[in-house]
Parts: C-alpha cells; structure tokens; sequence
C-alpha cells in the first residue's frame, strides 16, 4: 500500500469517527433544543411561563378543568383542590393543589405537565407554578401548592383555536432523582421554623 492510499484511508477514518461524535454531540443537544421548541410553540400542550398577566382582560371565558396523576414509584395522594374555574381570557388565576406523603421516609417529587387540547399550549401561561421546583415531603407532611395562570387573549386571533370552550391543565408527579434526605436539609435551612400541615 502506498503513502497515498495511507493518507487517504486515514482521512476517511477520520471522516468517520468525526461523524460519529457530531451525531452523539447532535443528540445529547436535541433533547433541550426540543424542550425549548415546545415552550416557544407550545406543541405537545407544552404550557408557557410569564411574568406577569396582561393588561387586557377580555369578557370571553374558558372552562379551565383540572387533572392530577402520580406515578406508582411515588407513594403521595396528590389532587387538584378545585375540578374546574371559568376564567376570563387574560385574568390571573389561582388554584392548588393537595400532595400528601404516605411514605415512611422523606421524599422528593418533581411533575410534569401539559394542557389539553395541545394547540391551547402556546396561549396557557403560569405566573407561580409548583411545577417549577421539586417538592420536598416528610412522612406524613401534606402541603397546599398554588398554580397561577392566565390564558392569553391572543387566543381569540387563532382560527385553529375559535373552538376551545375547556382547557384541561394536567400534572403527574414522578419521584425525583436527587437525594430526599440531602434536600429536605436544605429546605429547613432555608425556611427555619416552618413545619408542615398533616392530616
């Protein structure tokens, strides 16, 4: 074999592991290039996360229904306290949910989230949210947590959307992969004094 084909062989070798580290690169970076698509667009449900309501307020309602699952890895009692709301278009909303810990040992949740129908999702903003931190709970410890929100005025401009009379707003809790113990420490450092309401 000649240098040549040496050289040329070793470029095509080269070619090909350069390939394969951009496509494993390309796939590690799909999964927040996907999440942040769904937020901007609100595909697949994805909801939206703002500041503030708007400052327009339209007399058009919305039924807004409200959904709670947990997952079997996770031993809570979780529950919307209200089924549903009317809402007008562009006014802020607050609700809560109910989570309890039927465990024998702390334990760390994080939700999920979507809205039904999905198109609703790039119109559906949360001002407060618990979706948006992990929730810590003792054995034994129940907690309110409120969900602010706000569907957006904009709505009424979207043909695709004139038919919506009900958005279904839905969670499921998963039991999060970080340390229970490790975080309930960190939340009595940081809220000293506070104790749980249990029932």
């Amino acid at each position: 074999m000649d240098e040549r084909t040496r050289r040329r062989n070793r470029n095509f070798l080269f070619g090909l592991l350069g390939l394969a580290f951009g496509m494993v690169g390309l796939a590690y970076a799909s999964v927040p290039l996907y999440s942040l698509f769904c937020q901007v667009t609100g595909f697949g449900g994805t909801t939206q996360r703002a500041e503030k309501a708007p400052d327009t307020v339209l007399d058009r309602t919305v039924t807004v229904r409200f959904n709670a699952d947990v997952n079997a890895g996770l031993p809570w009692v979780f529950r919307p306290n209200q089924r549903e709301v009317t809402a007008k278009l562009g006014e802020t909303v607050l609700v809560s949910y109910h989570a309890e810990n039927r465990g024998k040992e702390p334990l760390t949740g994080t939700a999920v989230f979507n809205v039904t129908p999905e198109k609703t999702g790039a119109y559906f903003n949360k001002i407060e949210c618990f979706c948006f931190t992990e929730q810590v709970l003792n054995p034994g410890e129940a907690v309110d947590m409120p969900v602010a929100f706000f569907v957006d005025p904009a709505i009424v401009n979207d043909r695709d959307a004139e038919d919506v009379k009900t958005i279904t707003l839905s969670y499921t809790f998963f039991r999060a992969k970080t340390g229970a113990a490790s975080s309930t420490k960190e939340r009595t450092a940081a809220r000293p004094g506070e104790t749980g309401a249990t029932n």
